[in-house]
């Protein structure tokens, strides 16, 4: 039986893509086929949250959808503005941003828990996000990766292609122990970012807490439309 495919519709940028990371082939187990839509820079995605780039998204879907893909992600989770357009423009499921893992995990917390959020941008980050994920009712502590130069350059400005993985690590912690330092309540982390999937173990390690992805949820997925039979009990 063939395993199937996850489609990824991507941002255009052309920075090295360590394992761990959505566009990484590595990071899966299955296969995974990628559609870049040109123009989508992290700038018009995460900070400008240009609506010009729907159609283009929903052109991409298509294509994903035409080429024989079971399911379709997004590397970006500021997509979630587009979740719905892009769920009813196709008919294969669509889950643009790990964000839509943020009322599960409200869910699974004790009362007086709160959902931690580590997104590219604080600011950009608004109600709109999470109300496109169904989140608008889950009170959430963000933080962002914005105020970090190799982030910042890198990602976020595209001033170089080469990326310092062991820099954007340190970065990435920085940010996450700040975050759990500024809110102790705070009971698990959702990763907005894709980019910062990649340091999930070490920020589960350092906190001590479950960390979600856009990794955990394209698993999740997959794990949905790729069932197998378990041994017969004897």
């Amino acid at each position: 039986m063939t395993a199937p495919r996850i489609g990824v519709l991507c941002l255009d940028t052309s920075f090295t893509k360590i394992p761990g990371h959505i566009r990484n082939p590595a990071t899966f187990g299955f296969p995974v086929s990628y559609q870049v839509v040109r123009g989508a820079t992290p700038g018009r995605v995460v900070t400008g949250q240009d609506p010009a780039l729907l159609d283009p998204f929903i052109d991409a879907a298509r294509e994903l959808e035409a080429d024989g893909v079971a399911a379709i992600t997004g590397a970006c989770g500021f997509l979630v503005l587009f979740q719905r357009e892009l769920a009813g423009s196709v008919r294969v499921p669509v889950f643009t941003s790990s964000l839509l893992q943020v009322p599960m995990v409200a869910r699974m917390l004790a009362a007086g828990q709160q959902v931690g959020v580590l997104a590219a941008s604080e600011e950009a980050l608004t109600a709109r996000h999470l109300q496109a994920a169904g989140a608008g009712d889950v009170p959430v502590r963000v933080a962002g990766m914005a105020r970090h130069p190799e982030f910042r350059e890198v990602i976020l400005e595209g001033r170089r292609d080469r990326l310092d993985a062991a820099a954007l690590r340190a970065e990435t912690l920085t940010e996450a122990r700040r975050l759990a330092a500024m809110h102790p309540a705070i009971g698990a982390l959702v990763l907005e970012c894709t980019d910062l999937a990649p340091f999930s173990h070490a920020i589960q390690a350092s906190l001590g807490i479950p960390v979600f992805d856009i990794v955990t949820l394209t698993e999740m997925v997959y794990r949905s439309l790729a069932h197998r039979p378990f041994p017969a009990s004897t």
